[in-house]
């Protein structure tokens, strides 16, 4: 079997600098996916990000980070790694091209596809989230709304 991957990618009317410190910094990051960052995207440098609705939270590991270019992390939930990748694609028009990619699922087939499928959504949501706060100074609460009485149950 090919290894699943989670992938999505949008046009943000931004300059590439503004689109990837949204990324980088938690105080904006929290404005359209998570709720709290414990610090800035430093290469060598973990962070904790929490979804407080939730109860959840990551570890994030930094990687790398190539500024304005792309970062290159590892998280863990329920000590399962993967690894997110953001690329970023300054366009002539002074906008940006941002594509996300989660890969390494770890169990099996079925649980594989389930993990890369709500990935998926939870980056659509995070990239489509950060396109209206940019855009149209809309926060639209996408990963909030997302489970409006929690998490569901498995």
């Amino acid at each position: 079997m090919a290894e699943l991957v989670a992938r999505v990618g949008m046009l943000i009317r931004k300059p590439v600098a503004q689109v990837f410190e949204a990324f980088v910094d938690p105080v904006i990051t929290s404005m359209f996916w998570f709720s709290k960052g414990s610090g800035r995207l430093e290469p060598g440098k973990r962070v904790r990000w929490d979804w407080e609705k939730y109860g959840v939270s990551v570890n994030v590991d930094v990687k790398a980070i190539e500024p304005n270019q792309r970062i290159f992390i590892e998280w863990s939930s329920d000590d399962k790694p993967t690894t997110v990748e953001w690329t970023f694609a300054a366009r002539p028009d002074d906008t940006t091209f941002v594509e996300i990619t989660n890969a390494g699922f770890s169990g099996t087939p079925e649980e594989q596809a389930k993990q890369a499928i709500d990935s998926t959504e939870g980056f659509a949501f995070a990239i489509a989230g950060l396109k209206a706060l940019f855009e149209h100074d809309m926060r639209l609460e996408l990963v909030a709304d997302r489970f409006p009485d929690g998490l569901p149950k498995s």
